[in-house]
């Protein structure tokens, strides 16, 4: 007789393999230590495609918003990946009407009401200008660069790498330089060894530069990349204490990606499910934990009512290489079969571009020019009803107009 699978794909042998490959404990001793015990016990059992109808509404993902000068979407999102700038500008594109890339540029390089800085998990990532100080407040308790295997990695103590970094907020200002006139000014100040290390093709000195808010991505030079100090780019900031910013970081990542578990809060952000769990701890009073097909996480209390309400379904959409969502959605198995994981979350930390049916992954896709026009080729992964296919072809349309070429669609695979 074969194993009947509910929707969300998963046997309850997977589920328990889920439980402990993602650490989601759920006993008492676990709950009390995640809530402190102050939050809600679990009363609300929900499916997947209620969540993932609701977190595609949150990201914008359904009803697209109009296009804005400051691209609070962003905000919503908690950051755009942003280590290839196209892939950023096609997130964007996926929840803005009417966009085009040099918006984006724009809002960067021009009104300054966007930067690019290293933040969740080491990796570049948009933010809006409002937000900066609230994210450095957060990444200035990552401690990783202060511990003796990462001190012994770049050949410092920990003395002189604060004085790295203070040479590099020093040498920076709101005139954009490229990295080698940077290191070239820091080595003036620190000595030979803090300019090699700012040379160096790994680059370890950025990360915790940015960290630190001591600087920003600014516009390029050529093919040159450029820094700035982000006080002085963005005329000034207040940052609030990392209590306050540890907080309001837990209430946007729940409302648009919960609901979620320590080590789901801690992969996206980037650290352990020992200090994420602390981190969930501390807002234990705002928080109610939910049952989803047996994988059970928090959200926020008060999107409860907004989350049960949720009916399932969601257009399909093409969402860009490196989106937020696909690679955002924890656990993995909520958004893609295991069987096709590999086609979606490739080797070296790529993340395919992928058509979205209700929020699940149901194929992936890629775009080329080619003459006068753009040719997008889809691979489903399941097959798709011709509603779907239609849906697919306006969204390349869509696309289209954003590059600027009349788009064609085939199927492959």
């Amino acid at each position: 007789m074969p194993v009947r699978r509910p929707l969300d794909g998963m046997t309850r042998g997977r589920r328990a393999h889920m439980a402990t490959r993602y650490h989601l404990n759920t006993g008492p001793a676990y709950r009390r230590r995640a809530c402190s015990g102050k939050c809600s016990p679990v009363v609300d059992r929900l499916s997947w495609d209620q969540v993932r109808a609701w977190r595609l509404r949150r990201q914008h993902l359904v009803d697209r918003l109009p296009r804005q000068p400051g691209f609070d979407v962003v905000a919503d999102v908690c950051g755009v990946h942003a280590q290839v700038q196209s892939s950023a500008e096609l997130q964007l594109w996926a929840r803005v009407d009417g966009v085009r890339p040099a918006d984006v540029r724009d809002a960067l390089w021009r009104h300054r009401t966007l930067v690019r800085t290293w933040c969740m998990r080491g990796t570049l990532h948009l933010l809006t200008a409002a937000d900066l100080a609230l994210y450095v407040a957060a990444l200035r308790t990552h401690d990783r660069w202060w511990k003796g295997a990462w001190l012994r990695t770049i050949g410092h103590t920990a003395a002189e790498l604060r004085a790295v970094l203070d040479a590099v907020r020093d040498s920076l200002d709101g005139e954009p330089v490229t990295r080698q006139e940077l290191a070239d000014r820091v080595g003036e100040r620190v000595g030979p060894g803090g300019r090699q290390r700012l040379l160096s093709g790994w680059g370890e000195m950025l990360k915790p530069a940015a960290f630190a808010g001591a600087l920003i991505s600014g516009p390029p030079r050529g093919q040159q990349v450029t820094f700035v100090r982000p006080d002085t780019w963005l005329g000034g900031w207040t940052e609030p204490s990392a209590e306050t910013a540890w907080r309001e970081i837990v209430r946007r990542y729940l409302r648009g990606y919960g609901p979620a578990a320590r080590a789901e809060f801690g992969r996206w952000w980037g650290m352990q499910p020992a200090p994420a769990g602390r981190v969930l701890a501390a807002s234990a009073d705002e928080l109610a934990e939910v049952d989803v097909a047996g994988y059970r996480g928090f959200v926020l209390a008060e999107d409860l009512p907004e989350l049960r309400a949720t009916r399932p379904g969601a257009p399909p959409r093409l969402l860009p290489g490196f989106d937020v969502y696909v690679s955002g959605t924890r656990p993995r198995e909520s958004l893609v079969e295991p069987r096709f994981a590999d086609r979606v979350f490739r080797t070296a930390g790529w993340v395919s571009p992928v058509v979205t049916v209700n929020g699940a992954a149901r194929g992936i896709w890629r775009h080329e020019r080619g003459g006068a026009g753009l040719q997008v080729t889809v691979e489903p992964l399941r097959p798709l009803t011709a509603a779907h296919r239609r849906a697919v072809a306006a969204e390349a349309d869509r696309l289209g107009d954003f590059l600027g070429a009349p788009a064609t669609v085939s199927y492959s695979g």
